[in-house]
């Protein structure tokens, strides 16, 4: 892949995870002022983490990268909850949604009902194998995305804005 088209390829990317995460944000009905930033930190995050997994000197396990990714969406959470006068969990969290495995959660559900649904052993073998293999890989990448985004968030909870009743 060439330079041009592989930059095109992190801009769409990071353009449909904007457009995932102010969706996702309007879902929990924040003030209007931070759409922009979740939309922002969405895209920056998910950027990450498609550079990470896409890159041909070095790809990276989408576990791994996306912890990385979780991260960054975490500290820019923090760094920008100052400016829109919001907890850093206003952002992070619609941030992070766009960056669910979802086809690893569907094949594994869809392996789950092949299981129960077919008696013969070896095909309830391999898609036990099917559901194992998509469902550990699918919480892992959750896990690791839940701690990558709170570590900054606690990190730095002292300079994080504080909602004040």
């Amino acid at each position: 892949m060439n330079t041009t088209s592989y930059f095109i390829a992190v801009l769409q990317d990071a353009g449909f995870a904007a457009l995932a995460g102010a969706g996702f944000a309007s879902i929990s009905n924040p003030p209007r002022r931070t759409y922009k930033y979740c939309a922002l930190i969405a895209a920056v995050g998910h950027a990450i983490r498609y550079v990470l997994t896409h890159n041909d000197y070095m790809e990276m396990n989408l576990i791994y990268a996306g912890f990385i990714a979780a991260l960054a969406v975490g500290t820019l959470s923090v760094c920008l909850a100052h400016r829109a006068v919001c907890p850093a969990e206003t952002f992070s969290f619609p941030a992070l949604l766009p960056m669910i495995p979802g086809m690893y959660a569907y094949r594994a559900i869809e392996a789950l009902l092949l299981c129960l649904s077919h008696g013969e052993e070896a095909v309830f073998n391999h898609n036990f194998y099917l559901l194992a293999h998509n469902g550990l890989t699918c919480a892992f990448i959750v896990f690791s995305m839940v701690a990558g985004v709170t570590i900054p968030i606690f990190l730095f909870k002292n300079t994080s804005f504080k909602a004040t009743r």
